[in-house]
C-alpha cells in the first residue's frame, strides 16, 4: 500500500493550480468533469493532487463530506488487493461512503476524515 492521492477541494481552481505548478513545480497530468465536479490532477512525480472545485459547494452531498469551504477532502491509497481491503475496511465497522460499484472506494476513517483505496496503478502519474 502506498498513499497516492490528495484530493483538496477549492473555490478558485485556477488560481490554486497557478500555485502548485508555479510556485511548488506539479505538473498537470489531466483534468475533467467528474460528476458533480470539475478535478485538475497534477503531480510532483510521486503523488497524484487532484484539485476539485464543486459546480455546486451547497447543494452537493459528496462535496460536503470533507466539510464546507476549501478543505483537504480526502486522501487515497494505492492497495494490491480491492476486495480483500474493502473487507477490512468493513471489518473495521468503517463506513464505506462510494456508491457499491465505485473506484475508488472512498469511506470514513477512524477520526472522522475521508480516505479512499484504489487499485494499484489508478493515480496514473504519467498518462504518455
Amino acid at each position: 500500500m502506498r498513499l497516492a492521492h490528495i484530493s483538496i477541494k477549492v473555490d478558485d481552481l485556477e488560481a490554486a493550480g497557478e500555485f502548485y505548478e508555479k510556485v511548488l513545480g506539479f505538473r498537470d497530468v489531466r483534468g475533467g468533469d467528474n460528476r458533480d465536479h470539475y478535478s485538475r490532477h497534477m503531480t510532483d512525480g510521486n503523488v497524484d493532487l487532484a484539485l476539485m472545485k464543486y459546480q455546486d459547494d451547497a447543494t452537493s452531498a459528496e462535496s460536503q463530506v470533507g466539510g464546507s469551504g476549501p478543505c483537504i477532502h480526502h486522501v487515497g491509497f494505492e492497495v494490491d488487493d480491492l476486495e480483500a481491503w474493502k473487507k477490512q475496511i468493513q471489518s473495521w465497522g468503517l463506513e464505506i461512503i462510494s456508491d457499491p460499484g465505485v473506484i475508488p472506494v472512498k469511506f470514513r476513517a477512524p477520526g472522522g476524515h475521508i480516505a479512499e483505496v484504489a487499485p494499484k496503478n489508478h493515480f496514473d502519474l504519467d498518462p504518455r
